[in-house]
């Protein structure tokens, strides 16, 4: 005799078993989706740039566009530096007291860390190097969590500031600052906290063959994330991160200065679509460090508003004057640290 439905299936939820069936194929999925995105966008990517290759193979810095490049990667650098700085900040809110040149230079040396397969190792550096100084899991864990939703949250706050490609955009900017409100942003903290911790144990559980577990996997292990929770507006935090975004939106325009000369009509423009292609490749899965993904949100919601070989030829010298900054970065920290240890 076949066994009854249960009460949960009846009513049209899933039971138990189905919800495991359907966590376990998303699980099995997820790997290769990320893949399928980072295809999508590099075939996107390649497309615009096969129809528009003659005129990028034409383009020339304009007189003084080297000045902008070298000017850009300065303020994408000081832009690193000053988002360590805010993460610092985070950690002495959590009630740890580390200095700011510690927090500085243990940001720019695992920076690099977030370009390594799994877009993980940055997160794990830091809870480390947290761990390291005597700082505990929760707290340190709950900075590393709120940074980047505070990113993507100042990101879209400036987007929606500066320019709207929809009219949904003010909606959006309301939907943000409730958002980030403890009540709203807390469920979202312990989510995200979750995930990272099983990440981080699935990481720490695969260097066990090369590593201690003490030395692996044991910060993740005493993470509680289920306990992890903001007592007060995040307004200054997120003042912060919008400093931050508006430093690298810097950079790009003088990117895009080096390529071809600024008009003030479309600083907005350009600093919307860099805000909302900057926290797309922050926030969308299988792009470590938003590699293609930036560039393919920034080429589709800029063809309409520049030259087509222009916004290839921008978000290219964008990218390469960032990894220039993030590099020189992690070659600044080991002397941070060691005047923050003096």
């Amino acid at each position: 005799m076949s066994s009854e439905p249960t009460l949960e299936s009846k009513s049209g939820k899933p039971n138990s078993e189905q919800k495991s069936a359907i966590a376990s194929i998303i699980g099995t999925l997820k790997p290769y989706l990320r893949w399928v995105i980072l295809g999508l966008t590099f075939f996107f990517i390649a497309a615009t740039l096969r129809q528009h290759w003659q005129d990028v193979l034409a383009l020339r810095l304009r007189e003084g566009g080297l000045r902008s490049l070298i000017a850009g990667f300065g303020i994408t650098l000081i832009a690193h530096v000053w988002s360590g700085a805010v993460w610092g900040g985070l950690l002495r809110s959590c009630g740890q007291g580390q200095s700011s040149r510690w927090a500085i230079a243990t940001y720019l040396r695992t920076n690099l860390a977030k370009y390594l397969p799994g877009n993980i190792w940055h997160f794990y550096s830091r809870l480390q190097a947290s761990r390291a100084v005597g700082i505990p899991t929760d707290p340190a864990l709950l900075s590393i969590v709120l940074e980047p939703l505070l990113m993507a949250a100042a990101a879209l706050f400036l987007a929606c500031l500066t320019y709207r490609f929809s009219p949904w955009q003010d909606l959006v900017l309301i939907a943000i600052l409730v958002g980030i409100h403890p009540r709203f942003l807390n469920p979202v903290l312990r989510k995200t906290a979750s995930g990272k911790v099983k990440a981080l144990r699935r990481r720490g559980a695969a260097m066990l063959k090369s590593q201690p577990a003490s030395e692996s996997s044991q910060g993740a292990a005493e993470a509680h994330p289920n306990e992890l929770q903001l007592q007060s507006y995040p307004l200054l935090p997120l003042l912060g991160e919008l400093l931050f975004v508006a430093l690298r939106g810097g950079g790009f325009l003088l990117a895009v200065q080096a390529l071809s000369a600024l008009q003030v009509e479309t600083l907005p423009i350009l600093v919307s679509a860099f805000s909302i292609a900057w926290v797309m490749g922050l926030v969308i899965p299988g792009a470590p460090g938003g590699i293609g993904v930036f560039e393919a949100v920034a080429i589709a919601l800029l063809q309409g508003q520049l030259p087509a070989e222009q916004v290839l030829g921008a978000v290219a010298c964008y990218r390469l004057i960032s990894s220039l900054a993030e590099v020189a970065g992690a070659g600044l920290a080991p002397g941070l640290w060691r005047v923050a240890k003096a």
